[in-house]
C-alpha cells in the first residue's frame, strides 16, 4: 500500500492506495477533524460510531470500515479506522458541518484523478517515477518497477473485463499468483521484509520484481487463451501462471544457491530496525 498524506483546506487527511485491490482508503478521524474542527476528533468519532452502531443494530456502523496502520502525529505507526469514499460519504452526511459539501467534492476529485490515471496510466507512472527518484531508487530498479506495473495493469484490465470485482476478488487472485511463484503469501512476504502498511512491490528486489511480472504476464496469457471469466476460472489461471514463475524461481535458486524471496527493503535504517524488532521471530529470520 502507498500512504499518501494530502491536504484539504490546509488540514492533512491521510489516505492509502492499495495497488493490489486498486482501492483508496481514507482516515476517518482525519475527515471528522476537518468536519468538526474538534479538539478531540477521536472522541467525537468514537461517540458517533457508537451512535451509528446503535441505530444500525450492529457493532460497526458499516462493514467497510477497517483498521490500517498510519503514521500518527508522534511519528509512530498506529491502527486507524479507514474507509473507502462511499462509506465516508455516508459518515459525512451524519456530521452537521458547513464543510460537508466541500469534503464531498474533494472525495469526488480524488476519485476523478484515479479515473484519469486508469484512462492514461502514464500519469500515474510519471508521478511514481518522481517519487521513486526522490527515495533514491536506481534508474534500473525504476524501469523494472514500471515494467512490472504495466504488466499488472494489463492483468487487472483483463480481470475487470471478465467479471472480477476490484477489491476483495483482486486481492484473492493476487495472493494466489504470489503464493504460487514465491512460496509465501503476500502477508508473509511483507513480514519477511519487516513491512507494515507499505507497498510490497516498492520494496522488492530486482529479482522479485521480475518474477512477479513473469507470474502476472503468464496468468494473463493463460486467462486470455482459456477465456477465463469469473473468479473460479481466473483462480485456475492464476495458479497456473504463478506456477510457471515458481518453477523458474526454483531453477534459479538451485543454480545460485540463493533464495529469491529476500528480506531486503528500502525502509530508512531506523524504521527498518524498529520494524524487524516488532516481527515474530520466525518471520524476522
Amino acid at each position: 500500500m502507498k500512504i499518501l498524506p494530502t491536504d484539504f483546506d490546509g488540514q492533512s487527511i491521510r489516505r492509502v492506495f492499495d495497488e493490489d485491490t486498486e482501492t483508496w482508503w481514507f482516515s476517518v478521524v482525519d475527515v471528522v477533524q476537518v468536519l468538526t474542527e474538534s479538539k478531540s476528533a477521536k472522541r467525537y468519532w468514537s461517540d458517533l460510531k457508537r451512535k451509528l452502531a446503535q441505530e444500525a443494530g450492529s457493532e460497526q456502523p458499516y462493514e467497510e470500515i477497517v483498521q490500517l496502520k498510519l503514521t500518527a502525529t508522534d511519528g509512530k505507526q498506529r491502527e486507524t479506522d479507514c474507509a473507502q469514499a462511499a462509506t465516508l460519504l455516508r459518515i459525512v452526511q451524519s456530521v452537521p458541518s458547513p464543510k460537508a459539501e466541500p469534503i464531498k467534492l474533494w472525495l469526488a476529485k480524488v476519485g476523478y484523478e484515479r479515473m484519469q490515471e486508469m484512462a492514461d496510466p502514464a500519469l500515474s507512472l510519471n508521478r511514481a517515477r518522481k517519487t521513486w527518484q526522490q527515495h533514491g531508487r536506481s534508474d534500473k530498479w525504476i524501469q523494472q518497477r514500471m515494467t512490472g506495473q504495466e504488466t499488472r495493469n494489463k492483468l487487472t484490465d483483463y480481470w475487470r473485463d471478465h467479471d472480477i470485482k476490484a477489491g476483495q476478488e483482486f486481492a484473492i487472485l493476487t495472493n494466489i499468483i504470489h503464493q504460487e511463484w514465491s512460496g509465501v503469501s503476500v502477508k508473509d512476504h511483507k513480514a519477511v521484509k519487516g513491512l507494515a502498511s507499505h507497498n510490497l512491490r516498492d520494496h522488492m528486489t530486482e529479482a522479485e520484481l521480475i518474477f512477479t511480472a513473469l507470474a502476472e504476464l503468464s496468468t494473463r496469457q493463460i486467462a486470455e487463451t482459456t477465456q477465463a471469466t469469473g473468479l473460479p476460472d481466473n483462480a485456475t489461471a492464476a495458479k497456473a501462471g504463478g506456477g510457471i514463475a515458481g518453477q523458474a524461481r526454483k531453477q534459479l535458486e538451485s543454480r545460485t544457491g540463493r533464495p529469491v524471496v529476500s528480506g531486503q527493503n528500502y525502509l530508512a535504517p531506523k524504521a527498518a530496525k524498529k520494524a524487524l524488532k516488532a516481527l515474530p521471530k520466525k518471520a524476522g529470520r
